[in-house]
């Protein structure tokens, strides 16, 4: 049995104790890794994630009447609204994000039953692997398998985005929902954030000798605070300044000749960012690690002097990364804080990871979390 099975029988087992009776299911949902393709999403341009082999668990069953109720193994508190009462506004904290996607599911005009959910998780709320995402997806998938509805995973991962913006009010953009919907195992998904169309990119697999470290720096996030709607807002305007739909249909010589001061500086990056994306699948498919670290590098010197969204302690993290032996590093997610990912022998992932946690000691910081992750699979039923 593996990690997460074992944790869907802990589910399972404490809803039951909980509850009184059994879930009808339990359902998971993958965080995400964005390789890259920072803030291009909401930009309707080119991202390239893959899903974690971390998810966050959601048990699930009917009640007989429409009582809605959510409570989770790992926060206080327990919800409960009637399905006639589920509306934006409603709810507030991480009940927002499960009851959000019943309510995008379109939940109380569609009648349907009350329900009793429990969730747990193993992707950390805050650190940029996309915590919200894969709860709202676990639950949405959950919901229309129970209710038999059969709309495909695109539709699913809408309606996950549309709990996040129009319930909890954080503007994210799709790629987090696509990537937790139809992640494949060994492979990142270069995703289209504007046809929404993907397809499938290889990455080194367990026989390359290589391996993905995620370090996580323990400085929080959260995407409904100022930072993440500042830069969107600065997108759009950039974006209206130019006289295209979304930044994607810019060029850098337009960026670079029409506007001034922050526009120029945050509209550079989203332009040569989607770019990158480009060249790093490229890269991926030729297996030139070189040039993919070289991508990386720029992809992070952009996110810190262009988008102004890297801190101290991401620098520190990806610099300790590359002089202990990492071939491409980077901070990924939506900055503020949140996790770096390194590409690197797997042999140098334990002198790797000590040097990152002595580089945190020596400046005073919280120790940081390091844990190499696999490509996943996207949500998918349990048991």
């Amino acid at each position: 049995m593996n990690d997460r099975d074992a944790l869907a029988a802990r589910l399972a087992t404490e809803f039951r104790a909980r509850l009184g009776r059994p879930p009808a299911g339990v359902w998971a949902a993958p965080g995400r890794v964005n390789l890259m393709g920072e803030h291009t999403d909401y930009n309707d341009g080119l991202v390239l994630p893959f899903a974690l082999d971390s998810a966050t668990l959601v048990a699930v069953a009917p009640r007989d009447d429409d009582l809605l109720t959510c409570l989770s193994l790992d926060r206080p508190g327990v919800a409960a609204l009637r399905t006639g009462d589920l509306r934006p506004g409603a709810v507030t904290g991480w009940p927002a994000y499960v009851l959000g996607a019943l309510w995008a599911l379109g939940w109380p005009q569609a009648r349907q039953p009350g329900l009793d959910i429990v969730v747990t998780s193993q992707v950390p709320p805050g650190a940029g692997l996309s915590s919200s995402a894969a709860l709202t997806c676990a639950v949405t998938l959950a919901a229309a398998e129970l209710a038999g509805l059969e709309p495909d995973r695109t539709t699913l991962a809408a309606a996950a985005r549309r709990a996040e913006t129009d319930m909890v009010g954080a503007p994210v953009g799709i790629m987090d929902q696509m990537a937790a919907m139809h992640g494949q195992t060994d492979h990142a998904l270069l995703l289209d954030c504007r046809s929404l169309t993907f397809e499938p990119v290889p990455l080194p697999g367990q026989d390359s000798g290589l391996a993905l470290l995620v370090v996580d720096t323990r400085i929080s996030h959260a995407h409904a605070d100022g930072g993440y709607a500042q830069r969107r807002t600065a997108c759009e305007d950039a974006a209206r300044t130019l006289g295209v739909q979304a930044l994607r249909d810019a060029t850098l010589t337009a960026v670079e000749t029409t506007l001034v001061g922050e526009q120029r500086r945050i509209a550079r990056h989203v332009v040569t960012e989607i770019e990158r994306v480009r060249t790093a699948v490229t890269a991926l498919r030729h297996n030139d690690l070189t040039g993919l670290g070289e991508i990386f590098a720029a992809s992070q010197a952009s996110m810190r002097d262009d988008f102004r969204i890297s801190c101290p302690e991401l620098d520190l993290a990806v610099d300790t990364l590359l002089d202990a032996g990492a071939l491409a590093a980077r901070m990924t997610g939506g900055g503020f804080g949140g996790c770096t990912i390194a590409l690197l022998p797997d042999a140098a992932v334990p002198t790797a990871t000590t040097a990152v946690t002595a580089a945190f000691k020596t400046r005073g910081l919280t120790p940081p979390r390091a844990f190499k992750t696999r490509p996943s699979h996207g949500a998918t039923r349990v048991c």
